[in-house]
């Protein structure tokens, strides 16, 4: 027990010193999430939709902000233009919302033109390569809020939310400084978690409260990669056969959940003629001799496999989905007449960890959201960060 207390110890360090650790830490109050971050931005209007924030021009205080108050910010050289009522209020470097405890602001992208989105707590915004770069300073648990509803939809139940929200945080917490040298924690596109603002669906804060700080680790007490797809199609996958590097907890396990549920199967239709050409030209595959050219032609996988493969030449099956835009390497391939061969395809997505329609009809059959995270993850712990605090005393 002794030994267990200084690991954790060891690792109740300041959040930010670690780039993209797996390691244990505390959370941060507050996350710092760059918003529309694919888009190039020229103008914007932000409404006040809830309580008071200050507006802030260069470390100045302009205004007072109550509801319905709407601040027009356009890009101006390598600064943003202020106007309210078409009153122009200023030119600064730097705009900052400054929210009061429960504030929420809505922003309407006008150019390029987007609906309205909602967020909460504090948003900054400055000219980054001629457009304006948005970012989000929110209370931990509010992102972790939005998050959920981004990755799991609407409408869900409670029961698979605290499993989505676990893993949102875990994910987040584990990859805090992604964007540490662009000057924010994390963006809001799947490269790392899908991200629109406020939830609409208030099942989720019940969810969050049932769930307040659980983070997931693998047995070395290291938050795992809380990685999750939309479908198995029956078996998920193993990490090494993925990403080529093996974890405890990523281990392939038989999914009868995730069976005629939405995405289980797909098909695609191919021209033989183009399917061997692919081969042979993109992985130099040998499709002129016999007996490569019927391995193509009559490939199977009852469970799941990692190449398509025929003597000495074998092509991955990631590469093959990747350049051909398969919904999963879970295929199987025969040639339904002379000139077509037919792609049978199981699952949606690169299947490791959870299956997020299999996780669903679990809750829905009654199995919690603890026996969702065992199942589709090997060796893990629950862990609430907001009670290792003690172990700093030891």
């Amino acid at each position: 027990m002794q030994k267990l207390k200084q690991k954790i110890k060891f690792f109740l360090i300041p959040i930010l010193i670690f780039a993209g650790s797996t390691s244990f830490v505390v959370p941060a109050e507050s996350i710092q999430i760059r918003v529309y971050a694919h888009l190039k931005i020229s103008e914007v209007h932000t409404i006040i939709n809830l309580g008071m924030y200050q507006l802030i021009g260069d470390g100045t205080m302009i205004a007072d902000c109550r509801p319905l108050m709407d601040f027009k910010l356009t890009v101006n050289g390598d600064s943003i233009e202020v106007r309210k009522n078409e009153i122009l209020m200023g030119i600064f470097k730097y705009i900052k919302f400054v929210s009061d405890n429960g504030s929420e602001l809505k922003l309407k992208l006008s150019n390029p033109d987007r609906k309205i989105r909602t967020y909460q707590d504090d948003l900054s915004f400055m000219v980054s390569e001629g457009f304006i770069k948005i970012i989000n300073e929110i209370v931990l648990d509010n992102y972790i809020a939005g998050v959920t509803e981004a990755e799991a939809g609407s409408r869900s139940t409670v029961e698979f939310y605290k499993v989505q929200a676990i893993l949102a945080r875990t994910f987040a917490l584990a990859h805090i400084n992604k964007h540490a040298l662009e000057g924010f924690s994390l963006c809001d596109q799947v490269h790392c978690q899908a991200y629109y603002g406020k939830p609409r669906d208030q099942n989720i804060y019940k969810a969050m409260e049932g769930t307040k700080g659980k983070v997931v680790v693998d047995e070395n007490l290291n938050l795992i990669v809380a990685a999750f797809h939309s479908n198995s199609g029956g078996q998920t996958a193993n990490s090494e056969d993925v990403w080529g590097s093996h974890t405890s907890y990523l281990r392939s396990v038989t999914d009868s959940f995730s069976l005629k549920m939405p995405n289980a199967k797909w098909e695609r239709k191919m021209l033989k003629e183009d399917w061997l050409s692919y081969l042979k030209l993109k992985h130099n595959f040998p499709t002129e001799n016999e007996e490569e050219k019927e391995a193509a032609l009559n490939f199977k996988q009852d469970s799941r496999l990692i190449f398509l493969e025929c003597n000495n030449s074998r092509v991955p099956l990631k590469n093959i989905r990747l350049d051909l835009q398969l919904k999963s390497t879970f295929f199987s391939i025969k040639q339904i007449d002379k000139d077509t061969v037919l792609f049978t395809g199981r699952g949606y997505g690169h299947g490791l960890g959870m299956c997020q329609e299999g996780a669903m009809r679990m809750v829905k059959l009654g199995y919690s959201y603890t026996d969702v995270l065992n199942f589709y993850y090997q060796d893990i712990q629950l862990i609430d960060l907001h009670k290792l605090n003690f172990f700093k005393d030891e």
